[in-house]
């Protein structure tokens, strides 16, 4: 009869400090990134798909000011709401249409969260932009929570 390898205490301790010492060779921002995917999983969450993205069409928009400031803008769509997104220097501008109140949230990849009251008009904001990548999602009183992909600004 074969002994199984695992019945040897010293080639399992092997094994076992082998396997832990690979672990601690991930990068720890890595390992948040992995982390933050699955533990904000939301199975009421309706996904928003992007149906516009001007850094896709190589369009700039500018603000008013002494320096003129490249915008972005974004827009995520689900069969209830659309949720219109604007990237400035320092801020992330959001309206979600039909207006509605409730509550924003972005979701970072390191898995802080960052809530921002959605007012009467559909209107939110978020400063400083992150600067990192993150999900966003809407909470608006009396409908749908939606959540977008991940967005890399």
């Amino acid at each position: 009869m074969v002994t199984p390898w695992w019945s040897d205490d010293d080639r399992f301790f092997a094994a076992l400090k082998q396997a832990l010492g690979a672990a601690e060779e991930v990068p720890e921002d890595f390992v948040a990134a992995g982390k933050a995917i699955f533990t904000w999983y939301d199975i009421d969450a309706e996904l928003a798909a992007l149906t516009y993205d001007s850094a896709l069409e190589g369009v700039a928009a500018a603000t008013r000011g002494a320096e003129l400031a490249p915008l972005r803008a974004l827009i995520f769509a689900t069969g209830e709401l659309t949720i219109e997104l604007e990237v400035g220097q320092e801020a992330l501008l959001g309206q979600v249409v039909p207006a509605r109140a409730g509550t924003a949230y972005t979701h970072l990849v390191t898995g802080d969260v960052v809530a921002s009251a959605i007012d009467e008009s559909g209107c939110f904001v978020f400063r400083p932009v992150p600067g990192q990548a993150f999900r966003l999602q809407c909470r608006p009183a009396g409908g749908t929570n939606v959540v977008t992909d991940w967005i890399a600004l």
